[in-house]
This record gives structure tokens, sequence and C-alpha cells, in this order.
């Protein structure tokens, strides 16, 4: 063990703290270093580079999001899963802004391949079987929620929806409303 007791998973969750203070984009191993008040060298026997630690913490925040998706989803169908889906998002994405930003980052192959991701798809699909489509619908259902949620809480972080009227909550609610009127009435090719 390093210095002040540095452990891969020690660094990977403050960079992910690193990231919600100050920008996913800004997490650097020096900056990391300037936290931990230590040398820069001293970290590269836990973390190879600025990457290979903007990986980690995606990798990270894709378990933590999955991990409360999961706990959202358990007992829930239809309209009511919909919802508790999107709302796990949205809440993660205004708690910790720059670990929802870590969840889009590119992954390699190997990175991805040992992800959450899938678990993600996986949940999806689970709502979406209260909705009855088959493939390749389910497919571009699964494109449409993530796109959907993503592209709302993006623009909603980016403060586009603050100054005018309805509020972003009420907006929230109508789009997932209309969400699910799409889904139960999906449209045959």
């Amino acid at each position: 063990m390093g210095r002040v007791g540095l452990t891969t998973e020690r660094l990977t969750r403050a960079g992910a703290e690193l990231a919600d203070e100050v920008g996913f984009e800004q997490v650097t191993v020096s900056a990391l270093a300037r936290r931990f008040d230590v040398k820069v060298a001293s970290l590269y026997s836990h973390v190879k580079s600025s990457q290979d630690l903007k990986t980690r913490i995606a990798l990270l925040a894709l378990e933590e999001l999955a991990d409360r998706g999961a706990d959202a989803l358990a007992g829930r169908a239809g309209k009511d899963a919909l919802i508790a889906l999107a709302d796990v998002y949205r809440d993660y994405a205004r708690q910790h802004p720059g670990r929802y930003a870590a969840t889009k980052l590119p992954l390699t192959p190997e990175a991805a391949a040992g992800s959450a991701g899938g678990r993600h798809a996986e949940m999806t699909r689970a709502i979406l079987r209260g909705y009855d489509l088959t493939e390749p619908d389910q497919t571009h259902a699964v494109r449409l929620l993530g796109s959907v949620f993503h592209g709302y809480v993006s623009l909603e972080l980016a403060g586009s929806f603050s100054h005018s009227a309805p509020d972003s909550q009420e907006s929230w609610a109508r789009v997932l409303d209309a969400l699910d009127a799409l889904l139960r009435n999906w449209p045959a090719p």
C-alpha cells in the first residue's frame, strides 16, 4: 500500500467525488494527486493514466446507477417501472453530475465487457416486457428511452429549462406520460 493509504478503489472514489465537484472532463491524475497532497508518480502504481482513472470512474458510476435502477424496479411494472427507472437516472445525474457524465464515456470492448452497461439495457428491456414489444421494436424502444432520458437530463443539467414555465418537473412528468402512451401504442412498421 502506498502513502496515505492509497488504493485503486480509494483513488477511483476520490476521482468520482472530484468529477462531481469540478466536472468529469477536469479529472486528471495530477488533480487527484493534489487532492491527496502526493506526487503524481505515487499514483501510477494504482492507475495507469488519466484515461484509466476516467474509465474506472465510468465503471463505478455505471455500477452505482445500475444498483439504484435495480432497487427502484423491484416489484414494479409498466408505467410505474418506466417512471421509477427514469427518475433514477434523473436523480443520479442531479446528485452526481460528474459521475453521470462519466457514464457516457466510450469504453474499450474489454472495459465494456466487465461493466454494468449490460445491466442498464436489461433493466430497460424488463420495463418493455410490460408493453409487449417484440424485436426489433424492443431495441428501437431501448434506444428511444435512453435518448430521451439522457437528452432531457443533459439539457436540464445545462440549465436549459430554468428560465421558462412550466417548471422542469412538470415537463418531466408529461414526457414520461407521453413515453408511456407511445409504448402502449407502438406504431407498426
